[in-house]
């Protein structure tokens, strides 16, 4: 079996590599920067590719490749440009993202307002409307009306095309790990981190681990679908750094202060919980990676030990 990775550098892709490496896949992954020396080792390919240049993807793509998965369209132009070469592949995976859904007032999570969604969140809600074509979809109200054009363009195509919404994604090669931050602060000794909302919210997190087992999982049952990603478990934002904490031997201590207090922002909290329901995935027979809270914990020790 053969796979093309669109995208295939940073945290998802490098994780979906090395899991369908380490399954006997033969693995080629496209990207700007060079893959990690891991994945070099486990015998994934790298190509230096533009993800514009569809003559050199479909030239990369030919005419034996079992799943492509695309981590890089954020347009609709982008989605149409690859349907051709989508429709001479087994099976395609297009990740998108939870931030399409919209609640029933018509929140979503990058506007103004904060949504308040059912728990646990379905893939059959509501979403955004899809984006026209010359929305730029780098901005944050032009981002997920995109993926919601993006979607589109792939469902109506009548390809076997399966689109994946993750959660915020984290793991080692991420290029802008979240995890940052807290484990600079442990690092350098800082006493206390403060943490608002109690550091009792909960906005549900993705590893890439486990979205690279959700790939694994589909990719033996091509259909066009819309499934979640996200961790079996959603920890608080007190509990990730306390974990995060306990790893690095950090012997300081959380400080939870009054939501107004600028001091405690935290990537991993909302005003009203989100969690991704994962039980179509499930279904399929995907089972996950690992925990959130210790996969996370993975991404905190390779960021400790990165330059």
């Amino acid at each position: 079996m053969r796979a093309v990775i669109l995208g295939g550098t940073g945290a998802m892709g490098g994780a979906t590599a090395a899991r369908l490496a380490d399954a006997g896949w033969h693995v080629d992954v496209t990207g700007r920067s060079d893959i990690a020396p891991e994945l070099e080792g486990a015998g994934v390919r790298f190509h230096r590719i533009d993800r514009g240049d569809a003559r050199a993807i479909a030239q990369l793509v030919g005419d034996d490749t079992d799943l492509l998965v695309d981590l890089l369209a954020y347009r609709s132009a982008d989605a149409r440009a690859l349907l051709p070469i989508m429709g001479s592949v087994g099976f395609a995976v297009v990740i998108s993202t939870r931030a399409v859904y919209v609640d029933a007032a018509g929140r979503h999570i990058n506007g103004d307002e904060p949504p308040r969604f059912p728990v646990p969140l379905a893939e059959t809600n509501p979403t955004l409307p899809p984006a026209a074509d010359d929305v730029d979809p780098y901005t944050r109200e032009g981002y997920a009306p995109s993926k919601v054009a993006v979607e589109r363009v792939v469902l109506d195509s009548g390809l076997p095309v399966t689109v994946i919404r993750p959660s915020k994604v984290h793991g080692r090669w991420a290029r802008n790990a979240r995890t940052r931050g807290v484990v600079e602060r442990m690092l350098r000794g800082d006493e206390s981190i403060p943490l608002f909302r109690g550091g009792a919210s909960v906005d549900h997190i993705t590893a890439a681990a486990n979205t690279a087992a959700l790939i694994e999982t589909v990719a033996t049952a091509p259909g066009a679908r819309v499934l979640n990603s996200a961790d079996p478990d959603a920890p608080t934002a007190a509990e990730i750094v306390r974990a995060i904490g306990d790893a690095l031997e950090w012997p300081g201590r959380i400080e939870l202060l009054d939501d107004d207090d600028e001091r405690g922002a935290h990537p991993w909290g909302a005003p009203h919980p989100i969690v991704l329901d994962t039980s179509a995935s499930e279904a399929l027979g995907y089972r996950p990676a690992g925990r959130g809270i210790d996969l996370i914990v993975d991404e905190a020790r390779w960021v400790a030990s990165s330059p």
